[in-house]
This record gives structure tokens, sequence and C-alpha cells, in this order.
């Protein structure tokens, strides 16, 4: 079976530097905020060229910790896009804000940022733009709203290590930048994982306490905080895989052009990349309309995998479609559209050309 990633084939490439970190942990003995935590924080700092890097429990820990050091809370909105995976809204609501959904752009699938002002109101006090499936956001624009309408911004990097838009690494260039180590992200450790970046100080020391109980210092609580700490086992993972990101993310390009090169155009609308972005396709994501189960089946029944990202946009989800009252959702209708139609092909760095050629010959024939 082609699997949509296969972690063992790079487990077995770097074998030898991953269990000689894993045994280096267990014979130090250190397992909470250990050498290996603070190693990795600094490793990102100097990867991003950020003043701050602190390490957290997951992703979605990552963008809750990151609203909440930001003051974002009760009663304020947060502007977001409408096509993206839970965990997005699921962060902002969860410190008592409100997500407000905003359609995307047909293309990349990111945040449609011409329909951000039109759902700007007084108690907007943040964007949290998605860099979905490893295609940068516009962040020039992004961040000439916020300037003029004095909001916080928050990268959701989840998807995106790697990825620059102008240059620019992503999570760089908001106030905040949130980042997923799920063992699938293009940067995975074997269990969970997350980091914020920051070069507000302010921010960064409210995080570093807010995933400590709130604490500076032992037994001293400044802030009402969380338990939400990156394991040393896997920031020892980690400080390994992340020496190989940017050959991963190139192999992973490079197989983007393979699928390209090889999927009939006529049939299936494959991913693009806009001018000055550099995509790491965390997904390959094809659309093809009222065909996407009939590829998907065809795929299994050659033993081949995918994946629907994602079937359901948030606003018609049932935990959150009660929003719908509280404010009107407007027109969405981008996102239903590419919920119903998109498919998401097997991408890992370690893929073969002949697996990628196999892929498509299935797709053309469908």
């Amino acid at each position: 079976m082609l699997q949509m990633v296969n972690l063992k084939r790079q487990y077995n490439n770097i074998a030898g530097d991953i269990d000689a970190a894993v045994l280096d942990v267990l014979a130090n003995g250190q397992y909470i905020n250990g050498p290996n935590v603070h190693e990795f924080e600094q490793n990102i700092r100097d990867y991003f060229n950020v003043g701050r890097a602190i390490g957290v429990g997951n992703g979605t820990d990552a963008l809750i910790l990151a609203l909440d050091a930001c003051k974002i809370g009760p009663g304020d909105e947060v502007i977001t896009p409408a096509f993206t995976f839970v965990a997005t809204a699921e962060a902002i609501v969860q410190v008592g804000a409100i997500p407000v959904f905003v359609d995307i752009d047909p293309f990349t699938y990111n945040i449609d940022l011409l329909k951000i002002r039109s759902k700007i109101t007084d108690r907007t006090k943040a964007i949290l733009p998605v860099h979905l499936f490893g295609h940068p956001v516009d962040m020039g624009y992004i961040m000439d709203i916020a300037k003029e309408y004095k909001l916080k911004v928050i990268e959701d990097c989840a998807q995106s290590f790697g990825a620059t838009c102008n240059g620019q690494k992503c999570g760089t260039i908001g106030d905040v930048g949130c980042f997923s180590f799920f063992p699938s992200k293009n940067l995975g450790c074997y269990g969970d994982g997350g980091m914020v970046i920051t070069n507000n100080e302010e921010i960064g020391n409210n995080v570093a306490m807010l995933r400590n109980h709130g604490s500076s210092k032992k037994y001293h609580h400044d802030l009402i905080g969380y338990n939400s700490r990156l394991d040393e086992i896997q920031a020892a993972i980690l400080k390994v895989k992340l020496e190989y990101i940017d050959l991963f993310n190139a192999q992973r390009r490079q197989h983007a052009i393979t699928y390209k090169n090889n999927l009939d155009s006529s049939k299936v609308i494959t991913p693009i990349e806009r001018y000055g972005m550099t995509h790491v396709y965390h997904q390959f994501t094809i659309s093809s309309d009222n065909k996407r189960d009939e590829i998907a089946e065809e795929l299994r029944k050659n033993d081949i995998a995918s994946a629907i990202h994602y079937p359901i946009p948030i606003h018609k989800q049932p935990a959150y479609e009660a929003l719908g009252e509280y404010y009107d959702f407007g027109d969405l209708s981008v996102s239903e559209d590419v919920a119903s139609n998109v498919l998401s092909l097997p991408m890992f760095p370690e893929m073969t050309n002949e697996e990628i050629i196999k892929v498509c010959n299935v797709v053309n024939g469908v």
C-alpha cells in the first residue's frame, strides 16, 4: 500500500542519529525542559532569525497560547478562513473569542484577501491566516490591513514549515508564528509537539509563562496558565530532523513538479504557486469537479492512499454552526465548493518517481 506519508522510510534513513539522540536523553535522565528543548529552541531561533522560540505541547496549544499571550479573550473577534483544519477555529474559541470566517481563494485555498475588510468590526482584535497545504498567504497584504486597523496577526504555520513569502519565512511576518510538529508535518516528531516564535518580547515572555502554569519562577504564578511543554525526547528527535528540513522540502517541491508534469490537466486541477511564494507542499491537493470520489476509489483499488482535506468547512461543522446566530456568515461558497472537490495525493520526501507516476496514471485513467 502506498501511504499518504511513509514515516518508516524517513526513520530508516536517519535511524542512527535518531536512536542516538533518544538514548542520550534516557541516559541523561532529564525529561522536562531539559537541554534538548533549550538547544532546539535556539536552533529554531537561528533558523527563523527571531528573538524568541518557545516549545509547547502541540500545534493547537501553540495557537491557544499565542492568542492568550496577545490578550485575545472573551468577546473579541478573530478573522480566519472557513476552510482549514478545525484546530484553527478551536483555538480561538478556547480563549473565549469568536472566529469570524472568511471565504477562500479558489486557487491557493488560502484566505481571500479581498474579503477580509468586510468582516472587520469594532470587536475585531486579530487576523489568524493559515498557510494551508504549505502555500503561503500574501502576508504583505495582511500586515497592511492589520496596521490600518491596529490588529494582531497570528500566523498558523502548522503546514508551512520552511515556506517563504517574498523571501521571508512564514511565521516571522506577523506578531506570532505557530507551528505543529505532528508526525506527518514537514518537520514532524514521533508524537505531539509545537512551537511559538515571535520577535515581540512581551508576547514571548507571556507564552513562556503560559506554557508552564503561568509561572516565570517555580511556585510563583503571574498568569493563569496551562501545562503545555515540548517533550525532551521529541525535542531531541526534532533537533536531528531540523538539519534535514530544507532537503526534505526541496524533495517535496521536486515531487510536486513530477506530479504536475504527469497529471492530465484536462481532468484535474493541480496546486499553483503564486509569484514570490515558496510552496513546501505539505499536501499535494488536486481538484476534480464531480469525480473526487471516483478517483479516490480507483486509487484505493490500486493500493494507493488518498485523503480529503477537508470534507466539511468549519462553519458547517455542528460545533460551530451556532455561531451563525451571533453573526451572518455571509457567502462562503468557495469554501463549500472546494470541500466537495479536493483530494490529497501521497506526498512525502522519500517517494520515488515511479510511485508518483503510478499515482498519476491511475488518476488520469478515471
